[in-house]
């Protein structure tokens, strides 16, 4: 073995009740690379690394570390070969505050071996300091956006100074200059010896930091790159096993008939004067950048948030929307970004999770008709291919791109007329976002309305009809589909406004 890789996986087999999940899977880390794993969801990439990580233990295979056979039977173990993971999901204590998230388990302590706070604030503000972020020691957690949280949880991982470091999906909730800051901090990483595994859908990323790529596919090894030497569409061939010939999906209408009107939306904090309309059977997508109020304005219309100016119609009529289930009575649906806090049940089933909104289809009182039950759960499973050995397997134990799915089938169980999708791609493999933007265009042709939150331009551009940019909680832009390119959105959504 060469002196300059770090960590080998050898012949990694991880079996679960009546699925394989990783077949003969072998990886390795150099020292000072950033090395991708990429696969579509359900491949085995979080299996992987939970192995890594000392939450599950292989049925057979080899870890060695500098050479070294290492045991890693749980997460201390990990911890102490000087292994670290940045995982998809946020693992912060929301109640706690940054400081104590940073530092949980191994608080400084004083002579009276009490928490030292006061050190513990002062090493966390050089932490936040050195990324020039707005975030103060003493903020709460949860009371930071989810971009913040997720640069909390970043800092918390490389403060334990470890060799090997883990990032599943580190970029999914930051904003350009976020992942500026995140890029230039790996860049030193590997300057210094520190090799890192890298997670990622996000193509052009993997071009920018990594330098090599290895595919698995359906819990199998398929191959390394060198990532300066992989094209696109070799990368997705061996990811899907398949040439992807139709990414984007989109029969474009001239959608006519306004479906919903917002008129002078406020809600009192970062929503200002916000008023556009939304057609049947169009995609109007919002862009902007992280905290540009998209998201807080669906909120509002959900009924979430409250509406502290303004009026919302629908088919032309005035309505009052105070609760999501007067938006539902509506024909309203809402897929959130961040599925782990605002969707998922994940101790529940995939079957109760589909079928949540539809109760009153097959629960008659006492009497619940378990073969509508199946039937609505098996049309959504099958309808948008999500990966599950059964209905009854739990949705916390499915790949992110597949309890993402779950939720869409959610919502598209209710028959909306109007769909809310917020950053519905986030954290899905090409193959599943072609999925996802196929079935986007099936239900735009069926008449369906559907609004869109992305931050991902390319998906901005080839999938809405008119694009709403945002700036600071107000709207600085609307543009038809004949004027969309990259560098025009983002001139207004950086646009300083008051």
């Amino acid at each position: 073995m060469s002196e300059n890789v770090l960590l080998q996986m050898e012949h990694i087999r991880k079996e679960f009740p009546g699925v394989v999940a990783l077949k003969d899977v072998s990886f390795e880390l150099r020292a000072g690379e950033v090395h991708a794993l990429l696969g579509e969801n359900g491949a085995g990439k979080s299996t992987l690394i939970k192995v890594l990580c000392g939450i599950y233990i292989a049925e057979s295979g080899s870890i060695s570390i500098k050479g070294k056979p290492v045991t890693i039977a749980s997460v201390q173990d990990a911890h102490n070969n000087g292994i670290a993971v940045i995982h998809q999901e946020l693992v912060l204590v929301p109640h706690m505050t940054v400081a104590e998230n940073i530092f949980l388990g191994r608080e400084p302590k004083t002579r009276g071996n009490t928490v030292n706070y006061q050190k513990m604030k002062t090493d966390t503000k050089e932490i936040l300091d050195s990324f020039e972020l707005n975030i103060h020691p003493e903020d709460e957690v949860g009371s930071l956006t989810i971009a913040d949280q997720q640069m909390v949880e970043i800092i918390r991982a490389l403060s334990f100074n470890s060799n090997i470091l883990v990032m599943d999906e580190p970029t999914s909730s930051l904003s350009e200059k976020d992942v500026g800051f995140l890029f230039e901090t790996i860049r030193k990483l590997k300057k210094s010896g520190v090799g890192i595994v890298y997670i990622s859908h996000r193509m052009g990323e993997l071009k920018q930091i990594t330098d090599r790529i290895t595919v698995i596919r359906d819990g199998e090894y398929i191959g390394t790159r060198e990532t300066a030497e992989a094209s696109n569409d070799e990368l997705i061939s061996m990811m899907v096993g398949r040439k992807l010939t139709s990414y984007y999906t989109r029969d474009y209408g001239n959608p006519t008939e306004t479906v919903l009107e917002v008129r002078g939306l406020s809600d009192g904090n970062l929503v200002k004067d916000v008023s556009f309309e939304l057609k049947k059977g169009e995609i109007l997508g919002f862009a902007g950048l992280v905290g540009a109020g998209r998201s807080e304005v669906m909120k509002c219309i959900f009924g979430i948030d409250p509406v502290v100016k303004g009026e919302i119609l629908i088919d032309g009529k005035p309505v009052k929307i105070q609760n999501p289930e007067d938006a539902m009575v509506l024909g309203i649906g809402f897929v959130p970004e961040s599925r782990k806090i605002e969707a998922l049940f994940p101790v529940m089933s995939v079957m109760y999770n589909i079928t949540l909104k539809t109760l009153r289809e097959f629960i008659r009182g006492i009497f619940v008709d378990h073969n509508r039950e199946i039937a609505i759960t098996k049309e959504y499973v099958d309808g948008i291919d999500i990966k599950t050995p059964t209905y009854a397997q739990l949705v916390g134990n499915l790949s992110g791109g597949n309890q993402q799915k779950v939720i869409i089938g959610r919502w598209l169980a209710t028959r909306p007329k109007i769909l809310i999708l917020d950053e519905p791609t986030k954290g899905v493999d090409v193959g599943a976002k072609a999925e996802i933007y196929a079935i986007m265009n099936n239900l735009a042709k069926q008449g369906v309305a559907i609004i869109m939150i992305s931050s991902e331009l390319p998906e901005v551009i080839n999938m809405s009809d008119r694009v709403i940019v945002m700036s600071n909680g107000l709207i600085t832009a609307l543009l038809p589909r004949e004027e969309l390119s990259q560098e025009r959105i983002m001139k207004f959504a950086t646009q300083l406004v008051a």
